[in-house]
């Protein structure tokens, strides 16, 4: 019992990160569509969030010892997790309509399979592997790649990177050996995210030009000022804080799958927002792909206890057993 509310705390908390996240694409879009690069929008994004979880963390981090992993690990997480998932996903937007590129990202759910299988050998059971199955064709209707909808496949790239950094999300954020506090994790990841972007964007490496002008929302003209709270408030700081709790109470495959709501929320505010809309084809597809939430969740359900994955070799003795998983939850 108290494990089945421990999950549905966890869904819960997943389901406010999704659709946290989901309406960051939408903002960007905004900024993008006036003349803000992708770097300024994420530099703007990850620096405002900081800033306002400075406060809050080092509070935290009284009570809490940081060890030297845990730091390297929120480095880690920053660089590879915060900045680069979200540059390449704010250029992704750049190419393809926001619900196309969030769906793309989302691929990054089968690296996360993928990984715990080559990392831990783990192998997936048949219901995930359903689910993986489901949520793969999915990705091909959306992008319509058997119909006459034209790719940008400079926009499929940065997706594909973005999804690259979704994977090393979770499975950071699922990590719950020397954790720190989600807050604090989800701080110094966006502390290290804006120092790297900041250090790329003085080097001239990163083209960083924002310009102080109305952006379009929902067909009327709104303060520059409105996105950007809101891609560092609502999409990054409840967003970031959320998903790390889900994940540590749901573990990296069920937070990944569950997640994909993820694509719904911003399906639905690219509509509502944007004005931007699925087809037919693309629309089979999005149900496609949330469909290996169900499938996955089930899965779950019927084998409880966070076994994620079924080894492919088990133990002789308890204590093998016990040794065979030591520091597995090392990324």
């Amino acid at each position: 019992m108290a494990n089945r509310s421990l999950g549905n705390a966890g869904l819960g908390l997943a389901l406010l990160s999704g659709a946290t996240f989901g309406i960051s694409g939408s903002f960007a879009a905004s900024l993008i569509a006036v003349g803000w690069t992708p770097g300024a929008a994420v530099a703007a994004r990850v620096l405002v969030a900081a800033v306002v979880l400075t406060i809050p963390a080092l509070l935290q981090m009284r009570a809490h010892r940081v060890t030297a992993r845990g730091a390297r690990s929120v480095v880690f997480y920053g660089v590879v997790a915060v900045a680069g998932a979200q540059l390449c996903y704010f250029n992704a937007v750049e190419h393809l309509p926001v619900a196309v590129a969030m769906l793309i990202e989302y691929s990054g759910i089968l690296l996360v399979i993928a990984w715990m299988w080559a990392r831990h050998g783990h192998r997936p059971r048949r219901l995930t592997v359903a689910g993986s199955a489901a949520a793969l064709i999915g990705l091909i209707f959306v992008l319509d790649l058997v119909g006459s909808h034209h790719v940008d496949g400079t926009g499929v790239l940065w997706g594909t990177g973005a999804a690259v950094g979704l994977a090393v999300y979770f499975v950071i954020s699922s990590r719950s050996d020397d954790a720190l506090p989600p807050l604090v994790v989800a701080w110094g990841g966006l502390a290290v995210a804006a120092a790297v972007l900041g250090l790329a964007v003085g080097a001239g490496a990163l083209p960083a030009h924002a310009v102080a002008t109305d952006v379009t929302l929902m067909q009327r003209h709104v303060s520059w000022v409105v996105p950007v709270l809101g891609m560092a408030l609502v999409a990054a700081v409840v967003a970031y804080g959320s998903g790390i709790a889900a994940a540590r109470l749901l573990g990296a495959k069920v937070a990944s799958f569950v997640g994909l709501t993820e694509v719904l929320f911003a399906v639905a505010f690219a509509w509502l927002l944007l004005g931007q809309r699925l087809n037919a084809v693309q629309g089979v597809g999005a149900l496609l792909v949330v469909g290996g939430i169900a499938l996955v969740r089930i899965d779950e359900l019927r084998h409880p206890g966070g076994a994620m994955l079924r080894p492919l070799v088990t133990s002789a003795t308890p204590q093998a057993a016990s040794g065979s998983t030591a520091g597995r939850r090392s990324p």
